[in-house]
């Protein structure tokens, strides 16, 4: 791996990397251009979109918890309230997110603890597939590994809440 790829990741990168090597993961890593939205992440890494992890920080009731669905699908607030046994829910906003993990949207990868402190939860969707590319910490670094290793590492609780 290059050192200035090394040298320049953030810091949740660098903890994804480490979690990843302690179980024996092996992942591919690529850096490109900023992206800010999922179609323009899955062309900088010459994926389908379909691969691709959006993880969204959702305070649903009382608490907040990280939610990762297929990049080509929308969440349904409504089967996710119902999922959860919940009657509110929000996205947490951009200042929130910035203070309980110093990320931006668009940077959140699929990861809940030990990682970033909140309750992972993926949708089905990313069952449906061999592989998940997600940006990992920053808006220039992807990451891309076995939907089955990221299953095992990563632990999240399925549920159903994207169409």
């Amino acid at each position: 791996m290059d050192e200035q790829v090394n040298h320049d990741a953030p810091p949740v990168l660098t903890a994804i990397r480490d979690l990843l090597a302690a179980h024996d993961v092996p992942f591919r890593e690529l850096v490109h251009e900023p992206t800010f939205t999922c179609e323009e992440s899955a062309a900088a890494r010459g994926e389908p979109i379909d691969i691709g992890g959006k993880c969204l920080l959702m305070k649903v009731g009382d608490s907040f918890g990280l939610y990762v669905m297929s990049a080509a699908l929308q969440l349904k607030s409504r089967k996710l309230r119902h999922a959860k046994g919940e009657r509110r829910m929000r996205f947490a906003s951009r200042e929130e997110l910035l203070e309980m993990t110093g990320l931006v949207p668009g940077s959140v990868p699929p990861f809940g603890e030990p990682i970033l402190p909140f309750p992972l939860h993926a949708d089905e969707s990313i069952t449906r597939n061999d592989r998940i590319a997600f940006n990992a910490g920053s808006l220039r670094h992807s990451l891309i590994l076995s939907t089955e290793d990221y299953l095992r590492v990563a632990s999240p609780t399925i549920l159903s809440y994207a169409e």
